[in-house]
């Protein structure tokens, strides 16, 4: 095979091209799955919030269901950020939020917001 000078490298520039978007797509992936780890957490967080705010309400032991449902999001690594939970109802609706930073592609820190809701069903 007999290649001219104006061809020599073009196949290193090719492959450089094709390193760089492998890189990129990587990236992207791996920020896809931080991202999509924080809001499982997130959600696993709003979930045992909502509960425990819920069973609180269902079975009051004298503690404040929002303060119960904070200190359980904290736990979880997430900030509670409201609690519609009045006493004489059954069903708890909290909000939480959890930060999301350390991403490759795109620079900063994010709020992860993830609501839930726990009622309980008295016979």
């Amino acid at each position: 095979m007999n290649i001219g000078r104006s061809e020599r490298g073009s196949v290193s520039i090719v492959a450089a091209g094709v390193l760089v978007a492998l890189l990129i797509c990587t990236m992207g992936a791996t920020d896809v799955a931080r991202v999509l780890r924080v809001r499982t957490q997130a959600r696993t967080a709003a979930d045992a919030a909502a509960l425990a705010a819920a069973q609180e309400l269902a079975v009051p032991s004298g503690s404040d269901p929002a303060a119960i449902a904070s200190g359980i999001a904290v736990r979880n690594g997430a900030t509670l950020v409201r609690c519609t939970c009045g006493l004489g109802s059954y069903d708890a609706i909290v909000t939480v939020q959890r930060d999301v930073s350390g991403l490759w592609l795109v620079p900063g820190s994010f709020v992860l917001s993830v609501d839930a809701r726990a009622v309980v069903d008295l016979p």
